[in-house]
């Protein structure tokens, strides 16, 4: 069963029947003038060794190169360190006000640090902070330690939630992105990671926009040049090691719609700076990010047979954005492929087709269709009507066509 609508643009995206326009005299008629095309420039060539740009709502790529090569990572490492610490606190393993012991371990971990001391407790809370800030290792390792026992057990559950959110390019050794001979990541799946970070635990992501922490009375700043010149970035971190270069993530929001950029293997921090904000101002200038329907929003009411209902309400259980060229949303188009035949019972969750939307002639996302509520099975007698009614009506079908 399909069914075709149309996509109108207002305050927010609201699903319309598609609208037969009035029977009008041929005089009377408008001729429709032909809208002109929105013109999109290749994207800007970067000088790095991997980039990715991609919608934090929609999930689409609107630029990448070498998005796929496995890099190094360096201290984006500590995005998923992070991601876990986050993810514990959502399920209320640990609180922010816990207090961590610092191990001899922790302390002398090299490279950038919070300036812990070993033998003191230190809150989860200023741990998350020196992670994501301050790159501080050695709160990486804390941490670690903390949720695993360990690094190399910690490392381990990296690798495990890596699979999870499908970073197929990617395996962890450490907590803080130290070089390691089997350590490697890539711009597409720390694209990933951010948006789960992102979309999965928004209460904790203020933490990323932060420019300054302090902690023992040391103030260091945020790595991340951004920050300061464009308001509209607010996140995520900085890397850098001899193999892997200077590497940033980014993200910025503007008018609702929220890009990540990931730029890896600069020759500078100047340099991953600059070649983000590029990425940033080409996805903004060319592109637009639409909420078309909301999840739960009711999109048909099939005929349902043998149920204690005749209709089932049917939508999506996600919201559904779609990242499309500036000026071309009315262009776009709705489908609803519902199963045939919809049979009782059926329970809230079950799929019953699938959502396609459509940018001219061509599809540009797709969804699953779910029935957004239960019908049981009718009684006999309603079975028994049902299935006579059904009967006559495939007859009439076929008879029609």
């Amino acid at each position: 069963m399909n069914v075709f609508m149309s996509i109108r643009r207002s305050a927010q995206f609201c699903l319309f029947a598609a609208i037969t326009a009035l029977a009008l005299p041929a005089a009377a008629q408008e001729i429709p003038q032909p809208q002109p095309q929105t013109i999109i420039p290749a994207a800007p060539q970067l000088a790095a060794s991997s980039w990715i740009l991609m919608d934090a709502n929609s999930g689409r790529i609107l630029a990448e190169h070498n998005s796929d090569e496995r890099l190094a990572p360096a201290s984006l490492t500590k995005l998923m360190t992070a991601y876990l610490v986050e993810r514990e606190l959502d399920r209320d393993t640990i609180q922010l006000e816990d207090l961590v012991n610092i191990s001899e371990t922790a302390w002398r971990t090299g490279g950038s640090k919070m300036f812990i001391e070993v033998g003191n407790q230190v809150r989860v809370d200023d741990l998350l902070h020196g992670i994501i800030i301050v790159s501080g290792n050695d709160a990486s390792v804390a941490m670690a330690e903390h949720l695993a026992g360990g690094e190399a057990p910690f490392a381990d559950l990296m690798n495990q939630h890596a699979a999870r959110l499908g970073m197929e390019n990617t395996h962890f050794e450490n907590a803080t992105g130290l070089p390691g001979e089997n350590h490697y990541s890539t711009a597409r799946d720390m694209a990933l990671l951010s948006r789960h970070i992102i979309n999965d635990y928004p209460e904790h992501y203020a933490i990323y926009s932060q420019r300054h922490f302090s902690y023992g009375g040391i103030d260091q700043p945020n790595r991340n040049r951004l920050l300061w010149r464009d308001p509209s970035v607010d996140g995520l971190k900085t890397g850098w090691t001899d193999a892997a270069g200077y590497c940033l993530v980014s993200s910025a929001e503007r008018d609702g719609m929220r890009l990540i950029s990931v730029v890896m293997g600069t020759n500078s921090e100047e340099a991953r700076a600059q070649e983000t904000q590029k990425l940033l101002s080409y996805g903004f200038r060319f592109y637009e990010t639409m909420k078309l329907y909301e999840r739960g929003a009711v999109l048909a009411t099939p005929r349902v047979w043998g149920g204690d209902s005749n209709e089932l309400r049917v939508g999506v259980n996600e919201e559904v954005y779609m990242t499309l060229p500036r000026n071309r949303n009315e262009e776009l188009r709705a489908r609803l492929n519902l199963h045939s035949d919809l049979q009782a019972p059926i329970a809230i969750g079950d799929d019953v087709g699938t959502l396609e939307v459509y940018l001219g002639e061509e599809m540009v996302g797709e969804r699953q269709l779910v029935a957004l509520e239960n019908v049981e099975e009718g009684g006999l007698f309603k079975r028994l009507f049902d299935q006579v009614q059904r009967f006559f009506s495939g007859l009439i079908a076929n008879f029609t066509d």
